[in-house]
């Protein structure tokens, strides 16, 4: 059999980004499937983005990723999630056509060179001296390799639960794998157990949307890659509707039968995504819970019920959800079920995901305890990039937490470990006011061109782009207004006139004025707009968050340059905490367990104070 440089093991969101960023850098991929028609599969709900998720996908696309082009080409509805808020909190979402989604994937995986493929289950890694030499598959085969990505999702020993039936599978119809987990506790891995859950799928034909509340997408969608992708011509619209007292005293009937309260299911959920049972269990005093009902594609009658996961009985499921509104006649395609998996805890890795314990192994995705396609996507892509850097004896690739949310995903498992799903969310973000969904092109970009990833042709649009941005801005900040300009505009907003000129920016700083309003109100703004090409929508709007949060921007990358000198502070030397007695007793046991690389990792271990890291300083300084 042929040697390639890296193997890449399962083609969910994970596996795809790692196969296609190794390949793109130049390494020789296998990616290993047991199903090819389902590669980057939409196991979930059919969509990709959300609160902080939306950042991630557009990062991975700043990096040269392909889930933004992919998730642009097959959208069926985009919204900008939070607009009430600060642009720090403006997510995209997209609901996609959950068919074209994997159909786009594969093809885009079968155009990228280097990439070569083989539908099968990896049985076995092979290590030779603490180091991966190879896989060997159920058919018997043997592929050599020098590294390997393992991004297994949810198939590692798989049990799938619905009410009192449970069977073996890494989704519904699909056969989980076995003997892995086995094998790497085998070589000293520690794993053990998650859970998570996916809800019943339904006939849109049988559903009275009159009886919910319609959730169109935005007037002017916008999109996730930087790249030139199609914009969205029509869309599809989702559906909010309740559940009620009557429905989950229903779902109450079915609990003496639930997986999850009799035991049976030992692995943590998803804390910020629970089942239906869950919720009100813990939320037993709300009278209804929030359902998304969401078109699974273009051309299809299924729904997908958002906020509706469940292991209880199908009978009560259906029965539950059919005395929700517009549910009364609902015809079901499937139930939803929960699905129990082995994954390994992170604090096993180093930042590049490579693991401590055998050289050229890398895990990426649910693997490592995370839930969520973009959170894999991501993990996925950096395992990729750092396999192939490690073959080429090129320095791993690392972000910072001050970098991209991608940063602070990798530095919170690896530092902290996870005993839940893990979920990204803003707050879990100290920067998020310079981590924004709109510049990851501007923070992003030029890592990818130095890595090989981005074309010089596109660092070079991106330096254009915010070439222009800083015009505007110097025009903004230098352009006075004068009262009998503004004045109207100002009544007309409700907010107080000006009695003599004022510069532009300051005018912004207003909460109730936009540049739009601006330029279409004034005649020599508009005229300076289009005499210098400055009249679109992406460089208005970052142009103006740039004002408007000014000092906010500032403020935050001050702090960010004062605490990057820690993550630089080396503790290569520190062989042995325990004989650093003026350590805390827990920091000496947490900074042993996890053996942090940089005082600036030891800083975020929970149990490390401040007096810890003073401690380390000093004694790194001896």
């Amino acid at each position: 059999m042929r040697k390639y440089d890296i193997i890449v093991v399962g083609a969910g969101h994970a596996g795809c980004e790692a196969a296609a960023a190794a390949a793109n850098l130049g390494s020789k991929v296998l990616l290993i499937t047991m199903n090819m028609s389902n590669m980057a599969q939409m196991s979930c709900n059919p969509s990709m983005g959300g609160i902080a998720k939306g950042q991630i996908v557009r990062e991975i696309d700043a990096l040269g990723g392909y889930s933004g082009i992919v998730t642009d080409r097959t959208m069926i509805q985009f919204r900008m999630l939070n607009r009430s808020k600060g642009p720090a909190m403006w997510s995209p979402r997209a609901q996609n056509d959950r068919v074209l989604f994997s159909v786009e994937w594969r093809n885009m995986l079968e155009c990228t060179e280097g990439v070569d493929f083989w539908q099968d289950t990896a049985t076995e890694i092979l290590v030779k001296k603490d180091k991966v030499v190879g896989i060997k598959t159920g058919l018997g085969l043997v592929f050599n390799c020098n590294a390997i990505i393992l991004a297994n999702g949810t198939f590692l020993n798989g049990i799938i639960y619905i009410g009192e039936k449970q069977f073996s599978g890494g989704r519904i119809g699909e056969r989980a794998v076995k003997n892995l987990t086995e094998q790497l506790i085998g070589l000293g891995f520690v794993s053990t157990r998650m859970k998570t859950g996916t809800p019943v799928r339904v006939d849109g034909r049988s559903l009275d949307f009159k009886k919910m509340t319609e959730q169109p997408g935005d007037e002017y969608p916008g999109k996730f890659s930087y790249t030139n992708t199609p914009s969205l011509k029509k869309q599809r619209s989702c559906f909010i509707t309740y559940t009620s007292n009557e429905v989950h005293d229903i779902l109450r009937t079915g609990f003496d039968k639930s997986p999850m309260f009799s035991g049976r299911i030992i692995g943590k959920g998803p804390r910020y995504c629970p089942s239906i049972e869950d919720k009100i269990d813990r939320f037993a005093t709300k009278e209804r819970h929030q359902l998304f009902i969401e078109p699974e594609g273009w051309n299809t009658v299924e729904y997908y019920v958002n906020g509706f996961s469940s292991s209880l009985p199908e009978e009560i499921q259906f029965k539950a959800l059919r005395k929700v509104k517009g549910f009364e006649k609902a015809k079901f395609f499937r139930p939803g079920y929960a699905i129990e998996y082995d994954y390994f805890p992170p604090n096993q890795l180093h930042f590049t995901l490579e693991t401590k314990i055998i050289e050229g192994l890398y895990f990426a995705g649910q693997i490592n305890g995370t839930t969520g396609y973009e959170e894999a996507a991501a993990q996925g892509l950096m395992a990729g990039i750092n396999a192939h850097n490690k073959l080429r004896k090129e320095p791993g690739f690392v972000l910072k937490r001050s970098d991209a949310y991608i940063g602070v995903l990798i530095d919170d498992l690896v530092t902290k470990g996870t005993e839940e799903p893990y979920r990204m969310f803003t707050s879990r973000a100290e920067y998020r006011v310079l981590l924004r969904q709109d510049n990851a092109d501007q923070r992003l970009t030029k890592f990818s061109c130095n890595l090989g990833l981005a074309s010089a042709e596109r660092l070079k649009n991106v330096l254009e782009k915010y070439k222009k941005i800083d015009k505007l801005i110097k025009f903004i900040q230098e352009e006075s207004i004068m009262p009998l300009q503004i004045n109207t505009l100002l009544a007309e907003k409700m907010t107080d006139p000006i009695n003599q000129k004022y510069k532009m920016s300051s005018i912004l700083l207003r909460p109730q004025i936009f540049l739009k309003d601006i330029i279409g109100h004034i005649d020599s703004v508009r005229d300076f707009f289009i005499d210098n090409d400055l009249l679109q929508d992406e460089i208005i709007e970052e142009a103006e968050i740039k004002i408007k949060y000014e000092s906010y921007i500032i403020k935050e990358q001050a702090l960010a340059d004062k605490m990057s000198h820690l993550e630089y502070l080396s503790l290569a030397g520190v062989t042995d905490y325990s004989k650093i007695t003026s350590l805390s007793y827990e920091a000496r046991e947490k900074l042993s367990k996890v053996k942090p690389e940089t005082i600036g990792q030891a800083s975020r271990i929970s149990g490390v104070s401040p007096a810890d890291i003073s401690v380390l300083i000093v004694y790194i300084g001896r």
